[in-house]
């Protein structure tokens, strides 16, 4: 059974920095690309960044230089630091788990499994 949880979202103000984490319960975390997706009121689910278990790293261009995602395989955790927070920030941001190999990893098909979210709320 695989499950996926995310922490670390809460309220801050524009301009502040927030760390995601999301613990995974894979078999191997070391085979398996991650990536965080993110889903405002209204809006559909949007890919932020993403970890290909070969270890390259993808990034939306709303979050370039701002967001940086990393992994801790020995403890499969993967991380968001996200800086200089933005109006445009705020959602529900969720962490993703996918096998294979040639993944479209800023699709959110690609995925396998996702976990529940956290919030991030930004006050201007």
């Amino acid at each position: 059974q695989v499950q996926l949880v995310e922490s670390g979202g809460r309220l801050v103000q524009a301009g502040a920095s927030l760390r995601l984490s999301c613990a995974a319960s894979v078999p191997s975390f070391s085979g398996v690309s991650m990536a965080w997706f993110r889903q405002a009121p209204g809006k559909g689910r949007e890919f932020v960044a993403s970890s290909r278990w070969i270890g390259a790293y993808t990034y939306a261009d709303s979050v370039k230089g701002r967001f940086t995602i990393s992994r801790d395989n020995a403890n499969k955790t993967l991380y968001m630091q996200m800086n200089n927070l933005k109006p445009e920030d705020p959602a529900v941001y969720y962490c993703a788990a996918a096998w294979g190999r040639d993944l479209q990893l800023d699709t959110s098909a690609a995925y396998n499994y996702w976990g529940p979210g956290t919030q991030v709320t930004i006050s201007s």
